[in-house]
């Protein structure tokens, strides 16, 4: 076990900021996480598990341990009539997978292509897009408990999903380090193509014949168009949850803002597009620096080169203040802040 020490995490966040780790360390194996999980380092200095560090703002050193997750495989456990159940190691990139069930014909996560991150990060915030959400598609996860290092395993029901929620995130946060997900993906695919610009763009591409691979293939389109790439420009895709709010509230912004978009939820709130909301507070764009409001997407923070955690951290605060200021909405981050 070698663990390394002053390490720059610049290569390992999407934001790529250049902040040191005291001690780091990669792993690849359930035993080689429980060997790290037994040691003096873990048990005494804080400890960060990092993925793909895409959905992280880093605003300073961390002082302790970061644990780096790369365990890989993609493996057929099992299947019946109507689904396939894949076995995915934490650490493989989560587009390689979606792109991977696509070549297998294994229906599901076709809408959520080209998210960012590992395959351990998606149940942590159940992530989600253009109408589908991961726990749509999941079975199971396995995971150490840092406290006994025993490898556990929950079901759906266990994990508390929720709105870019988990349990993982509440009430077992630093708990618990996930080292594989099982998912339950279809035999007969279900389209969806009702949010978000999905139809226009198949309408564009002249799709006669509706498939996974036409879905994905839309969803890259889109997302390729407004999204900026991390290996040019640093970001961690959308900073801002969308909010929801209740019928009363938006009825009554309606009357002051008729372009204004919502979506009914199953709770009954009415979601809206928090990028919308922060471009109309005049946030597109705009730039201090190096930290600034992409120009096609308002809802992603960027760092142009040199931003730091603070200055892009500052500008989110000040992005929330004057949203709320303008449409009386709080926004929430989606992106966790170290």
């Amino acid at each position: 076990m070698q663990i390394q020490e002053n390490i720059s995490l610049k290569p390992y966040n999407t934001f790529g900021m250049d902040v040191l780790a005291r001690y780091f360390y990669a792993f690849s194996t359930v035993d080689q996480m429980q060997e790290i999980g037994a040691s003096d380092s873990f048990k005494h200095y804080p400890v960060l598990v990092l993925g793909g560090g895409s959905n992280m703002l880093l605003t300073t050193n961390f002082d302790g341990l970061v644990i780096k997750n790369e365990i890989p495989g993609i493996e057929l456990l099992s299947e019946d009539a109507n689904h396939y159940f894949v076995k995915v190691g934490a650490g493989v990139d989560w587009h390689e997978f979606v792109l991977y069930c696509l070549e297998k014909n294994y229906a599901g996560v076709e809408n959520l292509a080209l998210i960012p991150g590992k395959v351990g990060a998606s149940p942590m915030q159940n992530i989600g897009a253009y109408g589908v959400e991961m726990k749509d598609v999941f079975h199971s996860l396995e995971a150490i408990n840092v406290d006994d290092l025993n490898l556990v395993t929950f079901y759906n029901s266990d994990c508390e999903f929720g709105y870019r929620e988990s349990v993982f995130k509440n009430k077992c946060k630093n708990q618990f380090v996930i080292t594989s997900v099982t998912f339950r993906l279809n035999k007969v695919p279900i389209f969806k193509t009702g949010y978000g610009a999905i139809e226009y763009a198949l309408q564009e591409m002249k799709v006669d014949t509706l498939s996974i691979q036409h879905i994905a293939q839309a969803v890259m389109r889109i997302r390729n168009s407004k999204l900026p790439n991390p290996n040019v420009i640093g970001n961690a895709g959308s900073f801002f949850k969308n909010p929801e709010i209740d019928t009363i509230q938006f009825e009554s912004l309606k009357k002051y803002f008729p372009n204004i978009n919502g979506y009914p939820t199953d709770s009954g709130k009415i979601k809206i597009a928090a990028g919308w909301l922060i471009e109309q507070a005049g946030w597109k764009g705009y730039r201090n620096g190096d930290a600034g409001c992409h120009d096609k997407q308002a809802l992603v923070l960027v760092n142009h080169g040199n931003a730091t955690g603070i200055e892009v951290f500052e500008l989110s605060e000040n992005i929330i203040s004057s949203v709320h200021d303008k449409f009386g909405i709080f926004l929430h981050r989606e992106v966790n802040i170290y």
